[in-house]
């Protein structure tokens, strides 16, 4: 294979097929990093609303810098992954306080900052700066491992190792700017290049790939068996008036740090509603949620009941540090996007690849920020005449 050829034929097909992309429009170091924080394992369709809004309420690194946690949430619910918005937040003031507001332009500095691992700080330095920074994510990990054979596991470390190799020798050679040919890369494998079915008739590559060549193009990427996700059963109360809803705020240190949600418990929803002391037999079953992460399972019980008027309530578990009744205006919510996890709900499965329908987005306005599960705990718990935003 010619590599400077691959190159050259690569490079000429993403100048004249790449999509408009918002973030493609300008060398601004601020609005790549922000894109490829929020592209980490989700899809250019799900993330160009959430950008487009995040960039709008916080345009600047310093005003990201100086945005309280929660707002800086409230603009990524629904997006998933949160531990990205609190890192991107920590590293943008970081920037700010030891970088005089300047993103830096070298990787390795990049690299230093929080949240920012090879993958984000090579995109961040090639395409911003034109250094010649390598990246690989799953996208340039399938079309590396087709381009040249990778047989062994691309997943595993020896199989990292060598897409990372081939990854680095390639944008240092030649003059071609490295923004461009990690992002022909990505667009590749994203468009053409494609998972279950490549379209190896229309690729670009095509004449340099060593797996069409062997006929094996359908068979690579190698990718070991993934780890069974760990099962976990809680339980959620949805106590609800047709102007607020009870929500709890989860502790910073554990999953979904910060979110709030309906009150909730590992275990069944006796406990939680003799915690919360409330009349047992005021409370109804409304279904059963399953939402799946990436090494978890979980099966949430949902129950609903009327809220009571009461002025303080105790806290639902140790994970939570705060419990209040919440306006419904504070958790305005539009239909018409996607969902980006698995789920199940009254035992009947809606799974899609990596990209699932989402019936609702937050808006611009809803100021508490809650999860995807937070938001299908809400959605069993509607009936008509509850007064909740969420039906189906």
């Amino acid at each position: 294979m010619s590599e400077s050829a691959l190159k050259g034929s690569l490079l000429a097909w993403y100048r004249s097929a790449r999509r408009d992309l918002p973030w493609r429009r300008a060398r601004d170091p601020y609005a790549i990093w922000v894109s490829e924080t929020m592209l980490q394992q989700t899809r250019v369709e799900t993330v160009l609303p959430y950008y487009e809004r995040f960039m709008r309420e916080l345009p600047t690194l310093q005003s990201l810098a100086e945005a309280p946690e929660e707002r800086v949430l409230a603009l990524w619910s629904g997006l998933g992954y949160y531990r990205r918005a609190r890192m991107l937040r920590a590293a943008a003031q970081r920037v700010a306080s030891a970088h005089g507001g300047r993103v830096p332009s070298d990787a390795d500095a990049l690299r230093a900052l929080p949240g920012v691992g090879e993958y984000t700080a090579g995109a961040i330095a090639s395409i911003a700066f034109g250094r010649p920074a390598a990246l690989v994510d799953g996208n340039v990990a399938r079309v590396l491992a087709r381009l040249f054979a990778v047989e062994d596991d691309i997943r595993g470390a020896r199989g990292r190792a060598v897409l990372w190799e081939i990854a680095r020798r390639l944008v240092a050679q030649g003059a071609e700017d490295p923004g461009d040919w990690n992002q022909a890369l990505m667009e590749l494998g994203a468009t053409v290049c494609t998972p279950r079915e490549p379209r190896c008739a229309a690729c670009p590559a095509r004449d340099h790939c060593r797996a069409l060549a062997l006929g094996v193009a359908r068979e690579l990427p190698r990718v070991g068996p993934r780890r069974a996700p760990l099962v976990v059963r809680r339980a959620a109360v949805v106590l609800s008036s047709r102007t607020s809803v009870l929500l709890a705020r989860r502790r910073p240190e554990t999953l979904w740090g910060g979110l709030w949600e309906p009150p909730t418990v590992e275990g069944d929803l006796a406990s939680l509603v003799a915690r919360l002391g409330i009349d047992a037999s005021a409370i109804t079953h409304a279904g059963e949620v399953v939402h799946v992460l990436t090494h978890r399972r979980m099966h949430v019980e949902v129950a609903w009941g009327a809220l009571p008027r009461r002025r303080v309530w105790p806290l639902p578990g140790a994970e939570y540090d705060a419990v209040e009744p919440v306006p419904l205006r504070e958790l305005a919510l539009a239909a018409g996007q996607r969902e980006h996890e698995h789920e199940r709900e009254n035992g009947r499965p809606r799974e899609r690849e990596r990209e699932r329908e989402r019936e609702t987005e937050p808006e611009p306005g809803a100021s508490r920020a809650h999860s995807t599960l937070a938001r299908k705990v809400l959605r069993m718990a509607n009936v008509p005449a509850r007064g909740l935003p969420w039906k189906k």
